[in-house]
């Protein structure tokens, strides 16, 4: 395996980076060690994490699954949604993993965008594919749980997922062999000028990632909260699968077991966003706190919490900043206590802070930051059938990353704010746009814009600004009822601001820029404060 420390310019091959290789290579030089501890107690070996994919893949190949194909996966974290993804990897395919929580609109772009003609779907979510139009879709592979009593919807082919693990499964051939700069996944993030875009994933840059985090080793156990539909779910994992690591996978972070989760599976490292540091460090202080085999973390953003929770918990801290599209281009040392700080660019990163034309700016100046890679792979494929935007992602040759930095005279690059016109709550980046497209289906708003409003405790407060029709009145516990079944729980406004008319330019485009610096205004309605309760989806 190329040496780490000098990646990206050592340039690993296929054995290094591609999962069928990886899993054939841990299953026949380490068997029983182990790979994957889970909620319910079980873990798989390496020889049984092969067993497990092997057996997937066989059933999706009869089913018709090729090399090259694009593969849904609908799962909560877990066994089965391991299992299903990687078996998608091992056949050559690209797997398109669905957040938990996608539901109407947002879930028929997604399907639609990706062509998949196959999903693999926990039998307790299929009852939403009854609701959109899905063009392309044909046939569900139904992973049933206990007490199911969602309706299958009409119109597709249903496969009910059984197994025969540890069986001689015969897979078909590859039609050539998988390669480091074939497109593993396609990982749908936010877009901000219009529908969420499928962010196409090559194994280099999903290795490329993995080994910017210089302070993980082989020796490392991960724990694995973050939803499989994202880099920090299903990208860590896979992480560790290349170091030849292992990982504890459980459903979703939650405060009250963060440490007792940490403890019984003897986890070394993990990631987290700085949203919650605030609420680990509210926990009463424990003769405990510094009890556990909890090593290292990566957090995004660096804020003034991750001093504190380094001092209490006896933990190095380490800020990382990553898209998507990238591949973590900074590495900094631990316990900053710089807010903001991501550390300088990694060996082969170029970076630059740049103005409005893509010029470079002066130290200390706030612009966009730009990014290239001397390895080719190592950032994004591309948006999935969408040239146009991946051509303008890319402009004069950089990656532009809609993100405002400062650069030091040091070399040390600081997150100053978001460019784009999305907003980020608890760790979720949603699109404006989406939420706009729901609400704006209200029969008595005319118009909206949704802006980011300051959260008590981190990152933003999702802010709705009507204007109801000639005539109409808008309320906004009604407004909030009608979009429950529309849009993912994480994107439903919190704040609701009516006004007459919305404040536009001379060439009639909605001045975001002044709703947001007006924020939560006297008048603006807030949900918590009324007592209504949006519960996250669970499944």
């Amino acid at each position: 395996m190329s040496d780490p420390a000098i990646l990206p310019s050592a340039r690993p091959t296929e054995e290094d980076t591609v999962v069928r290789h990886l899993i054939d290579r841990h299953a026949r030089d380490r068997p029983d060690e182990v790979f994957a501890l889970f909620e319910d107690g079980s873990h798989w070996t390496f020889a049984q994490l092969k067993s497990q994919v092997v057996a997937a893949a066989a059933l999706l190949a009869n089913e018709g699954v090729a090399q090259g194909d694009i593969v849904a996966v609908w799962m909560p974290n877990g066994p089965d949604a391991l299992r299903m993804m990687l078996a998608v990897n091992y056949l050559g395919g690209t797997c398109a993993p669905l957040g938990l929580a996608s539901r109407g609109g947002f879930l028929e772009h997604i399907l639609n965008n990706s062509e998949a003609k196959l999903i693999a779907v926990d039998s307790r979510l299929m009852g939403r594919l009854a609701e959109v139009q899905a063009r392309f879709l044909r046939k569900l592979v139904v992973v049933r749980t206990d007490g199911d009593r969602t309706p299958t919807p009409d119109g597709f082919e249903i496969v009910e997922q059984a197994l025969d693990i540890g069986a001689a499964h015969a897979l078909p051939a590859l039609a050539q062999p998988i390669q480091p700069w074939d497109s593993q996944f396609v990982l749908y993030t936010s877009g901000t000028t219009g529908p969420s875009k499928g962010v196409l994933t090559s194994y280099m840059q999903r290795y490329a990632h993995a080994f910017s985090a210089r302070h993980i080793t082989a020796a490392d156990r991960r724990l694995i909260h973050a939803p499989l539909s994202h880099t920090g779910g299903i990208g860590n994992i896979y992480g560790m699968l290349a170091r030849g690591g292992s990982i504890a996978l459980v459903e979703s972070f939650k405060t009250d077991r963060f440490w007792s989760d940490v403890r019984r599976f003897g986890i070394t490292t993990t990631s987290l966003l700085g949203v919650t540091l605030p609420y680990l460090l509210q926990q009463p202080e424990s003769a405990q706190d510094r009890s556990h085999p909890l090593r290292t973390i990566q957090i995004a953003p660096v804020d003034e919490s991750a001093a504190a929770f380094s001092k209490r918990f006896g933990v190095d801290v380490y800020g990382v900043y990553n898209m998507t599209e990238i591949s973590a281009p900074f590495h900094g040392e631990p316990n900053p206590t710089v807010r903001g700080l991501c550390g300088r660019p990694r060996p082969g990163v170029e970076a630059r802070v740049v103005d409005d034309n893509d010029l470079p700016l002066e130290d200390g100046q706030v612009g966009e930051l730009v990014i290239r890679c001397a390895e080719p792979w190592t950032l994004m494929n591309g948006y999935l059938r969408e040239p146009q935007a991946t051509a303008d992602v890319w402009r004069n040759g950089w990656f532009h990353t809609g993100d405002a930095f400062r650069k030091t005279e040091q070399g040390d690059f600081i997150f100053a704010d978001r460019l784009k016109d999305a907003v980020r709550r608890r760790g979720e980046n949603i699109s404006s746009f989406e939420v706009e497209s729901e609400i704006a289906r209200h029969p008595q708003v005319r118009e909206v814009a949704v802006v980011a409003a300051k959260s008590e405790l981190s990152e933003d407060e999702v802010l709705a600004v009507v204007s109801p029709v000639e005539g109409g009145s808008i309320e906004p516990e009604a407004l909030i009822d009608s979009l429950r079944s529309r849009l993912p729980y994480f994107m439903i406004p919190r704040y609701i601001r009516i006004m007459g008319a919305l404040p536009r330019t001379a060439t009639q485009k909605i001045m975001k820029h002044q709703l947001r610096a007006e924020g939560v205004t006297p008048d603006t309605w807030d949900r918590d404060k009324a007592g209504v309760v949006v519960k996250r989806d669970r499944l």
